[in-house]
Parts: structure tokens; sequence; C-alpha cells
């Protein structure tokens, strides 16, 4: 029995010596069979020349190919290299592919060049005109971006070999209007361990970056950390010609942990973390965003006309972090989907983490207690009058203000000093408070004009917390129903607050300064409603170089604000909104326009209903003014032909008084 074994396993290692002698006898010819496979599979599909001049083993399972180079059909050559040497896996010669398990690769120059609409790699990034059709379905169009990345990932991590050499390794692109050159002198990968230097031009922009990562391809796991090799930092390109604005930074890491597939979606997890990121764009702020630290834990789907941010995500700004959902779907209407949420946390941790010199009203605030936001928006372009809005800053009991940094915001309770700017130049310097011969406490301002101007601004400003939510959905619906900014709603506060504390520049983050000064304020009582109102209408514009009420009185009626009537009154409020065309209001003979007339119908049955006025002060409500001193100046430009009617008019008044004295 035991002799039977012996020659059993005699017999196997006998065959297995042979396969062996075989393989090592008629690998030239596997190797060079393989080769052609490859070359033939290619020039089928693309209409290249791809030429591999010399394949040859040179140990047990060590080949060299030398002098490659890929040319598609009558243009410029895409890539050539002067040699490779790669470990090779027998099983892989069988099938007629070739799987590297170590590589070396030297003087590599990958060259895409674009002259007018022509270009040398357009080939590949066309569909295969040989892969089935997908069926045509209204709700299924459109491209599955899912689909393709996940096609990639697994292209690019299946064919990652165990070890790689790169030694001076090029690419670049030409086109009439950019240029980019990548140079890496060397790129390392040795058991997942990855490192790199890499040289970037841009046109005129240069990076110079050092690589460093992991990377497990069964896994599907990635980890790359890039650190800027100069003092400049890594700076993005294009961004600043595309979007009008800059992004730099010194240090990114980020992070593939998983990926899966199913039912033609795909969700990749990771993390990602930059270090001294720098913001510039006009629309974000008018000075540069400096963020000591930012991170984001992601978890990310795709699929046919869906892009989602799970809520699993979290984003992390120096101390302060936040949980995001964000979607986009189109399938059969443009849906939009943002959910923001943070846990409760201090709010010296919110202060403090606020980007320095971004927010300069809030910068050096010291709290005690702790707050909490949420934010909730949903968009259906198909029905945007249903849009959803909801927002709130919570905070504790506790919570207040224990020390003011920068700007003490509690400095409207008293007389404070005043600027006023245009296109970021101050024009005049003002007192706001009694000491100003202009000033006017609230009690020798018309009732009229108060209740107008809450009217037609901020009827529920004497309720609400500085915001108004309902207002803030009307305005998004105006806008995108006419595709502009075309309504704002700002609630008297925050106007306050733009006018008293920020520039004048629409920018996202002095919005949102804004939105935390008129919060702190309202829901701390820093400031009672009566004040706020006060200081509102001593010094909003009413016309050139005109500033609150008594100001406006004198110079449209040549009368004090007490003394305004309700028609008066009206026209103030109706030109707050653009007070430098106050003048389109008039004729030349300084009589208001028809059209105004529809604004003095609206507004006027707005304070008749809510009791501000009275029926028959509403029914003799005409809309015209009589315009006095400056503003008569300016505005009446024609000869005047009333002056001799009014004179004989005067002259019978005076006739009869003197006949019945």
């Amino acid at each position: 029995m035991k002799n039977k074994i012996f020659m059993w396993v005699g017999g196997v290692l006998a065959f297995f010596a042979l396969l062996v002698i075989l393989l090592f006898a008629f690998r030239s010819k596997m190797l060079s069979y393989t080769v052609e496979r490859v070359i033939a599979k290619v020039e089928n599909r693309y209409p290249v020349d791809l030429n591999i001049e010399n394949a040859a083993f040179v140990d047990w399972n060590s080949v060299v190919l030398s002098d490659i180079s890929l040319v598609p059909h009558g243009l410029d050559t895409l890539f050539t290299t002067d040699s490779v040497r790669a470990t090779v896996g027998f099983r892989s010669l069988f099938k007629g592919r070739i799987v590297f398990r170590r590589l070396e690769v030297n003087d590599s120059y990958l060259t895409a060049v674009k002259k007018g609409d022509v270009t040398n790699f357009d080939f590949l990034l066309k569909k295969d005109e040989k892969a089935p059709e997908q069926p045509k379905d209204s709700t299924q169009a459109g491209r599955n971006y899912g689909q393709l990345l996940n096609r990639l990932l697994e292209t690019a991590f299946d064919n990652v070999p165990d070890q790689v050499d790169f030694k001076n390794l090029n690419a670049s692109y030409t086109s009439t209007n950019r240029t980019i050159d990548v140079r890496m002198p060397y790129l390392l990968i040795d058991n997942g361990q990855i490192e790199s230097e890499v040289y970037v031009r841009t046109d005129s922009l240069v990076n110079n970056l050092h690589v460093k990562g992991t990377i497990d391809p069964r896994d599907y796991n990635l980890t790359a950390s890039f650190y800027t090799a100069d003092t400049a930092g890594i700076r993005l390109p294009y961004v600043q010609q595309k979007f009008d604005a800059t992004v730099a930074f010194d240090t990114l890491h980020v992070n593939l942990k998983d990926k899966k597939y199913r039912n033609d979606v795909l969700t990749v997890s990771g993390s990602a973390m930059v270090n001294n990121l720098m913001l510039n764009h006009p629309k974000l702020s008018d000075e540069d965003i400096q963020v000591v630290e930012g991170a984001v834990d992601y978890v990310v789907r795709l699929g046919q006309n869906l892009f989602v941010v799970d809520s699993l995500t979290e984003v992390r700004v120096n101390k302060a972090r936040a949980n995001v959902y964000a979607a986009y779907q189109n399938r059969t209407s443009k849906i939009f989907d943002l959910k923001v949420k943070t846990e409760k946390m201090p709010g010296n941790d919110f202060f403090s983490s606020l980007p320095p010199g971004l927010f300069e009203n809030l910068e050096g605030i010291k709290t005690q207690g702790w707050l909490q936001y949420d934010l909730d928006f949903h968009l259906n372009m198909d029905s945007v009058e249903q849009v959803v809005f909801d927002s709130d800053l919570d905070a504790s009991k506790d919570f207040k203000i224990v020390e003011w940094g920068k700007t003490n915001i509690e400095k409207i309770n008293s007389s404070f000093t005043h600027t006023m700017y245009e296109y970021g130049k101050p024009i005049r310097t003002f007192t706001v408070g009694p000491a100003n011969p202009f000033y006017a406490p609230i009690s020798q301002i018309s009732p009229y004009l108060r209740n107008a101007i809450l009217s037609a601004e901020d009827a529920g400003f004497y309720s609400h917390k500085g915001f108004h939510e309902e207002a803030f959905r009307q305005a998004i619906i105006k806008n995108l129903e006419e595709g502009d900014f075309a309504r704002g709603g700002s609630t008297i506060s925050m106007q306050l607050v733009k006018n008293v504390f920020l520039t004048r520049q629409k920018t996202i983050t002095r919005k949102v300064e804004e939105a935390i000064i008129v919060w702190l304020i309202e829901n701390l009582d820093l400031v009672s409603k009566n004040r706020l109102f006060e200081v509102y209408l001593n010094i909003i514009e009413w016309g050139p170089n005109v500033y609150g009420a008594k100001d406006a009185s004198r110079f449209y009626f040549g009368k004090q604000p007490s003394e305004l009537n309700l028609a008066e009154a009206i026209f103030l409020t109706s030109i707050i909104p653009s007070p430098k065309r106050y003048r389109a209001s008039f004729d030349s003979q300084g009589n208001l326009r028809n059209w105004k007339s529809g604004y003095y119908r609206m507004l006027g049955g707005i304070m008749r209903r809510r009791g501000l006025i009275s029926q028959e002060e509403y029914e003799n409500l005409y809309p015209n003014v009589r315009l006095y001193g400056r503003a008569r100046d300016l505005i009446v430009t024609a000869p005047d032909t009333t002056m001799i009617e009014e004179d004989t008019n005067q002259f019978e008044l005076e006739t009869i008084d003197m006949l019945d004295f």
C-alpha cells in the first residue's frame, strides 16, 4: 500500500515537473501569442496602432516590453514608454491577457493634444458601439454616473500591481488656449504603500506636492495625502477662470473606505480632511475665507438621475460639526433636498469655529450654554409654490453672551456714531441719538408713516423673533419664478443689522452674519422692539444724502415727521426699496405718476383691513403729494403754469374773507 502511495505521489510530481519544463520551453511563444492578442484586441476596439517592439522573458517569470507606443490613426502619438519590466502570472498568459504583479516603467509620456475640434484621445471617451443599447425609457433617461464610476473604480483597483516603480512619468495636455504639464520623477507602490512627487503646471499656475498613501485593491480601500512642497500651497487650477474663485490649501487627506454597487446604485463612503484652506469668491465673501481645519466623513450614492449625500455624512469646520443630507434627482422632475442638523454644541465652540476675518462683528464673542441648528429645504421645480424652508437655531435656557468681542452689538441701545457707505466708500457719518438735530424719537414720527412701513416691510415685526420664514419662502418662490433675485424676504430687524453692522455687498457670508446677529438681538432680548424700529426709522436712506424720517420729511415736504399725512407716509414708504430712484415717482411738474395709484390702493387697503386707518381715511386717500424745499428744486423741471391760477384763487379767498369781516 505504501509503495502504491509513493508511486502515485511520484507520478504527480513527475507530471508537474514535466509541465514546468514545457511551460519554460514554450513561455516565449505564449508571451508572443498573448502580446499579439492584446494588440489585436486594442486595435479592433479603437482606431489606433499599438506598437510593442520587443517582448522577452529575462528570467523565470519576469518580462521586459520595450519601445511601446499608442498612435491614433492620422493623429499625434498619444502614449510612449521606453521600457516596462514586469512580473507576470502564468495563469493570465493562458487567458490571453497580461496581469502584472510587479511593474517597473521608465520614461513614459502621455501626450494629449486638441487642435480645434480634433483630439488624439476622443476615441477613449466615446461609447462602445458594440455594446448593447439600453431600452429607451423616459423615466430612465440620462447617464448613470454611479455605473460609470463603479466601472472606473473596479477597472483601476483590479489592475493595481503588487509593486510599481515608475521613473520619469510625464503627462501633458495642449490646446489652443490651455496647457497642462504633469511630471512625476517617481511613483512607488510597494505592498500597498504609495509614494510620489508631483509637479503640475497648469498654464501659469505651478503646484509642487508630495503624495503618500495606501491601497488595498481587494477591499477597494484607498488613502492618499497631498502635501504642499512650497509656501504657495496647493492651488486648484481653472477655479479662478471658470468660477472667479480661488481655492488653496496646505494639506489634503482623502480616503475611500468602501464601495457597493446594487440595483444600479453606487454607494461610496470615506473621509477627507483639509488644513489651512483658503477660499475666495465674490459671492461668498469680499475677503479670503480661512479655515484652519475642515473635514468630512461622507456617504454618497450615485444612480440613474440620482445624486445623494447621505445623512450619515458629517461635516466639520474647526470645532463645529453638522450632519448633512443633500439630494438631487431628475427622474420625472427636478427635485432638490437639503437637510442640516447639529448636535448640541457649546456656544464657544460655534463662535470660535467661525473663520477669522469673515464674520468680523462676531470675532471674540464668549458665551455660556449650548446651541443647536436644524435646516430643512425641499424644492420640486414642477411645483415651486410648495417649496419647504424651515430653519431653526435653538439655545439652552442659560445661553447668554458673557463677553463681547470686536463689536458690542448692544451699542444700539444708546447713542452711537453711524457711517453710511456707497460702493464700499464712506459718504456720510452722523450720530444716531439726541445730539443729532435730525434725530427723531419714535413718538415724534407720524403713526401713518410707522404703520405704512410696518404694513409694507414687516407686518409681523412686533410678533416674530427677527425672522419671517413664510416671507423667506415666498421670496424663494418669487426668485425662482422670475429666474433672478427679485425679492429678499428681509425683516426690519435684518435690514437694521445690515445697515448698522455690515457692508452692503451681497455675499453668502454677510447674510449668515446678518442672521446670527439678528438671532442674538431678538432671542436674547438685547434690544427692545421699539428701539430697533426707532433706530431703523432714523438711519434708512430716503434720497440723495437723505437719511432718517426727519431728514426725509423736511427734504420732500418741508415739515416735521410728526406732521406727515397718510398720502405722504405712503409715498415715503413706497421708495424705501429703491431710494435713489425717487425721481421716477414724479413727472416734470412734480405730480405723482399714474402708476403710483396702484401702490396707494394696495397699501391703503392693507392698512384699512388691519384697522390702522379708518374706512373714511381710505376713501379719501388720493395718490398725490405736494413737494416743497430741496426735493421740488431737484424734481420739478417744467415751467410752473399753476402760479397765476393759484394767485387768483388766493385773491378770491382773501376777498371773501374781507367781505365777511
